[in-house]
């Protein structure tokens, strides 16, 4: 990460007209050419250098480097949103609501980044969701894994739901025609075979059941309305946390915590939130309402 950081300190240069750090020459991959200053490069730059700047501080070294980071950090282009309520692509206001290209990639902030939350920019979540629903849902192996992921991330069970079915779909048609979807052996079509459909996919049903990307341990936060009932073992939390989960009628009815590194652990499930001071490898059994059995 520090090696990452350090190339980028060097590599960002201030526009000239809006004062801003951007990162050029760039482009939004696969999508309008070569340009100074897309979105995803700044949201991936100022996911690193908070991951830096806070790695620096648990090892308590390179002081003066991760002040340098810090000056940085806040002056890297921001994001936008457009005149369209949409979030940009580029530092200039000119995406096309009619574009239904696959890429999406200024929405990496959303996901897999951390740069874009409910949390702390619902602003920005609302611009992203905006994006998102004009490039619409269509597309191959690949793109529909990672729209998968974002409805997740903005907590619409039901239309990320959708985008699993669409990701399941034949992908060989009647007539012989190959498009998105999944090959008989499940293999992710783009065509011919991407592994980062399977994978996305995966990813996108584990973010409908748990997400902890950041402060909290989020439980069943986009859980469709098709999976009304069901359960899940073992699923993994960041901060060494493995879950079981039980849900009735769409609702959490229990939940079982063990804590592989004993740090403290925030649970939130709808407007119910639980903090727990956690031992390494044990178990701690949770009803619906957050309450410790």
């Amino acid at each position: 990460m520090k090696e990452a950081a350090r190339f980028f300190v060097d590599f960002l240069v201030k526009d000239p007209k809006t004062g801003w750090l951007i990162s050029t020459p760039s482009n939004s991959p696969e999508h309008g050419g070569l340009v100074a200053g897309s979105t995803m490069d700044h949201q991936i730059i100022r996911d690193l250098f908070k991951n830096c700047i806070a790695a620096s501080e648990i090892l308590s070294t390179d002081a003066a480097f991760r002040d340098t980071l810090k000056t940085m950090y806040s002056q890297i282009a921001p994001n936008q949103i457009g005149k369209r309520g949409q979030l940009q692509e580029w530092l200039q206001d000119v995406d096309d609501p009619k574009d239904t290209h696959r890429h999406v990639s200024h929405l990496w902030g959303v996901h897999p980044g951390t740069d874009i939350t409910w949390d702390d920019t619902p602003e920005l979540m609302k611009a992203a969701r905006q994006s998102l629903l004009e490039r619409g849902d269509e597309g191959t192996g690949w793109s529909l894994a990672w729209k998968i992921n974002f409805w997740a991330r903005f907590r619409d069970g039901n239309h990320a739901y959708t985008m699993l079915k669409l990701l399941f779909r034949p992908a060989i048609s009647p007539e012989g025609m190959t498009g998105g979807g999944s090959y008989p052996n499940l293999f992710d079509a783009h065509p011919p075979f991407q592994i980062d459909g399977n994978f996305g996919g995966s990813s996108g049903i584990a973010e409908m059941l748990l997400q902890s990307q950041g402060k909290t341990i989020d439980l069943l936060p986009a859980l469709p309305s098709d999976l009304s009932t069901g359960h899940i073992n073992g699923i993994c939390a960041q901060g060494g946390f493995v879950l079981n989960l039980r849900w009735q009628n769409g609702q959490l009815s229990g939940v079982d915590v063990t804590s592989k590194a004993g740090q403290p652990c925030i649970l939130r499930y709808g407007d119910k939130q639980v903090r727990l001071t956690t031992e390494t490898g044990k178990t701690y059994k949770l009803n619906g309402e957050l309450n410790v059995l």
